[in-house]
């Protein structure tokens, strides 16, 4: 299987089955020097790992992480970081009746097209248990750009059609809801919500916001490389999400260019901008603002209501799932689009240096 690579400059690898032995993440380009202990990685880890709530699934797993390589008395020494989280509560019983079946929504079909047979045991490498090396290796990006003073605030704007408005923000109450909104007083309405879809045996989607302060201007490239490129690539990998947006996103199709430009003026000898519709991202390149992206996220495939399917053999059938599923991925995925802007970013922070002489000369003379 090719494509499990991420990044040029800094790049992550990763491995394992939704109900392997374990999952796992290999990172390269790490400069020596950071500071990194297992619970700098552990602390990204529980944020998307089970059983949070009742609106997550009861699989019981700790997900705890290892550190095999690449750090030496507390920082990293610039060498292959290898990290390792082992399985623990895999009950593969639970998928012995969709073995021939096809589970509308999941990948199952085009798995066994491309390769021939599939491990039908949590779907695989297309599970969602994939993103834990993704999330460790976003751990150590996110140390590394918190190190430059790069800031990124991850949340979900949005449970199905339950909303935060963006002057209703309290980034504050992020982490005091099981949501992760920045809104404990939506997050009670979304909760309501999706009991109703419990009750129903049905699951709903979200919308996942990132915000990044800190970002200098002048990151990413202007052809094939732009920032906004970069990023959607990354967040598009990422299973469950459909579609990615940048400040108005679709809504700009709807302004005029004297209402989407944002106008620029000096303040304190900085060139700043009066209104953000561009998120942060002019000609592919980041403008010095905040950078402001948003990822959609599909409804949670796995529900226990009857469903429409065939076998591979060719025969219509009726599928009912069992097990334990997420009536809802977003809040686990919120910091899986954190992780993955921040090996992003990395990526280009790092490939920006060498695009300037002015650069180099800091660096060698």
């Amino acid at each position: 299987m090719s494509g499990s690579t991420f990044g040029n400059r800094f790049r992550i690898t990763t491995w394992g089955e939704s109900h392997g032995a374990a999952i796992g993440a290999v990172i390269d380009g790490c400069p020596a020097g950071l500071p990194l202990e297992a619970e700098d990685i552990q602390a990204f880890l529980d944020r998307r790992k089970p059983g949070q709530s009742r609106f997550t699934t009861k699989r019981q797993e700790s997900d705890q992480v290892e550190i095999l390589s690449g750090t030496f008395e507390g920082r990293t020494t610039g060498t292959s970081i290898s990290l390792l989280v082992r399985n623990q509560n895999q009950r593969s019983r639970d998928y012995g009746n969709i073995a021939s079946v096809y589970r509308p929504g999941h990948a199952d079909y085009t798995y066994t097209q491309k390769y021939g047979f599939r491990d039908y045991r949590g779907g695989g490498r297309s599970s969602g248990r994939e993103t834990i090396g993704r999330v460790a290796g976003g751990a150590v990006a996110s140390h590394i750009l918190r190190e430059l003073g790069v800031v990124l605030t991850t949340y979900a704007k949005a449970v199905g059609p339950i909303e935060v408005p963006e002057e209703e923000y309290r980034f504050e109450e992020i982490f005091q809801n099981k949501l992760y909104m920045p809104s404990n007083q939506r997050a009670a309405e979304a909760s309501s919500y999706l009991e109703a879809m419990m009750k129903n045996l049905d699951s709903c989607g979200g919308v996942i916001e990132c915000r990044v302060t800190g970002l200098p201007a002048g990151i990413g490239e202007p052809v094939f490389e732009k920032l906004d490129a970069c990023l959607g690539k990354a967040l598009l990998s990422i299973g469950a999400v459909k579609a990615v947006e940048f400040g108005d996103g679709i809504k700009a199709a709807r302004l005029n260019g004297s209402q989407n430009n944002d106008a620029f003026f000096m303040e304190n000898g900085t060139v700043k901008k009066k209104t953000n519709h561009a998120g942060g991202i002019l000609g592919g390149m980041s403008d010095g603002d905040t950078l402001v992206m948003r990822a959609s996220v599909k409804p949670t495939p796995s529900i226990a209501q009857p469903q429409q399917t065939v076998t591979e053999n060719g025969e219509d059938t009726e599928l009912v799932i069992h097990g334990r599923h997420d009536p809802i991925i977003v809040p686990r995925a919120v910091v899986v689009v954190e992780s993955m802007a921040a090996l992003t970013l990395v990526d280009l922070l790092l490939q920006n240096m060498g695009s300037r002489m002015e650069h180099l000369r800091k660096l060698y003379l």
